[in-house]
């Protein structure tokens, strides 16, 4: 990820797959990757909000470098645009660690998208990524995340969690989770899951006199919570969000 290019990017990039590429050129070229670098044994939090107004277009994107020993743990809500993108491309040392919480949130025409390539490049290293997304109307939600484990990176530990609720079925989720391995002792592992809202769930609500705007409220909120864990403010902007649409 690492420079500034000029070419529009087109569907034969994986990393756009999914995009609305129209909207991409009213902003292309975009400016370079924020560069981060976490020295080693050190610890680091970061807060990434894609909340860009109606109509506009928003695009974050990061070159993480986690050195040895470190640990750099991120929460991202990308709810804002006609068109939202947040793309992380990390490095980890010698047993460093990163952790991501993502959390997509999308209604109307929105294409929104979390897009991470997390590198392996030396043994010992750890990363966990929980992704969440909540699509209604006519909305796509897509999360692309590279898992690159290299030659030498043994003892690597990767994990991705990555689910889509569909509030509507005209909604559309994109998950493409993916392992790069060449070391031969690691733990790398990944799931992924469409579904609407459980109807026993809804109907158990209703039995306790909670109404159908609520139930799905309370449902959408359980659904979100371990990508959002401990981030108090980004949460409180999720259930206004949750509320505002049910």
């Amino acid at each position: 990820m690492t420079g500034r290019t000029t070419a529009l990017p087109t569907r034969r990039d994986e990393a756009w797959r999914y995009s609305d590429l129209a909207a991409v050129a009213r902003v292309w070229p975009v400016a370079a990757p924020e560069v981060v670098v976490v020295p080693a044994g050190t610890s680091l939090t970061r807060d990434i909000l894609q909340d860009a107004a109606d109509g506009a277009v928003g695009i974050v994107q990061l070159d993480i470098t986690v050195e040895a020993g470190a640990r750099f743990d991120m929460t991202v809500l990308n709810f804002g645009g006609t068109y939202g993108r947040v793309a992380l491309d990390i490095t980890l040392g010698d047993g460093a660690h990163f952790g991501l919480g993502g959390v997509i949130l999308g209604r109307g025409e929105q294409t929104l998208e979390i897009v991470t390539t997390v590198r392996h490049a030396e043994p010992n290293a750890t990363s966990h990524q929980t992704i969440r997304s909540v699509l209604d109307d006519r909305a796509t939600g897509s999360f692309l995340g590279k898992v690159a484990v290299a030659r030498d990176a043994q003892k690597s530990d990767a994990v991705q969690s990555v689910k889509a609720l569909l509030l509507s079925r005209s909604a559309t989720a994109n998950a493409k989770p993916e392992l790069e391995i060449f070391a031969d002792d690691v733990k790398c592992a990944h799931g992924a899951t469409v579904g609407e809202l459980n109807a026993q769930a809804l109907f158990y609500l209703a039995s306790r006199g909670v109404g159908p705007d609520e139930a799905k409220a309370l449902l959408t909120e359980a659904f979100i919570a371990d990508a959002l864990t401990g981030n108090e403010a980004f949460a409180a902007l999720a259930v206004d969000w949750l509320r505002s649409a049910a």
